[in-house]
């Protein structure tokens, strides 16, 4: 752990996708390239977890690429062999950081110094946004899956219903990234609100 200013800074290793991991997201990964099957050893003997940042530019396998300033842990919650016998793991997403500085390993594995965003309170989804809770239950119903079963006041917590309809609704990764970013659960959900109606006339 090191410092800026006063603000303490963690070295995580970092996961470069092309994808967004939003808080309470799930992830499933196909591991082959030799630094994330290192980096799953090391996270899965060491309790930690990885960071997941959105590519701004580059690829996911091959060269570093270079990932977004802001991004979410991800943390392993089960590993296993996949039908062509690679690794394949499921992970949650966690506590978002933003990175402040980064370094590419010996081994091609890219690690951050990431500051932690503190967890969104919970606020209540105010009734001018009650359609999207009402979208979100919907989405789903037909989607199945863990968050399916949610319980019924999770749909009145303004964080968890913005960060779940970022993952299902059909957005381009810069959206997702953007919303991401946003620390007022609410103004999440004002901007989700303007993309709905673009949706509705698909």
């Amino acid at each position: 752990m090191s410092t800026l200013g006063a603000v303490a800074l963690d070295d995580i290793p970092l996961f470069p996708l092309n994808t967004v991991l939003f808080p309470g997201g799930s992830l499933a990964l196909r591991i082959f390239e030799p630094r994330y099957l290192a980096l799953v050893r090391d996270c899965t003997k060491n309790g930690q977890g990885f960071g997941v940042c959105l590519i701004l530019s580059g690829t996911e396998a091959g060269l570093p690429a270079a990932p977004a300033a802001v991004g979410t842990l991800a943390r392993i919650d089960d590993f296993y062999t996949l039908p062509d016998g690679l690794l394949g793991i499921r992970a949650s997403g966690s506590r978002r950081f933003r990175v402040a500085h980064s370094r590419v390993r010996d081994n091609g594995l890219v690690h951050g110094e990431v500051a932690w965003w503190p967890d969104e309170p919970v606020v209540p989804v105010p009734p001018e946004h009650g359609l999207l809770a009402t979208i979100l239950e919907r989405l789903l119903e037909r989607a199945g899956g863990e968050h399916a079963r949610a319980e019924r006041a999770r749909f009145d917590d303004a964080s968890w219903v913005g960060f779940r309809l970022a993952e299902f609704l059909p957005l381009e990764m810069s959206e997702r990234q953007h919303l991401l970013q946003l620390s007022d659960p609410l103004a999440r959900l004002d901007a989700l609100t303007r993309c709905i109606p673009r949706f509705q006339s698909a």
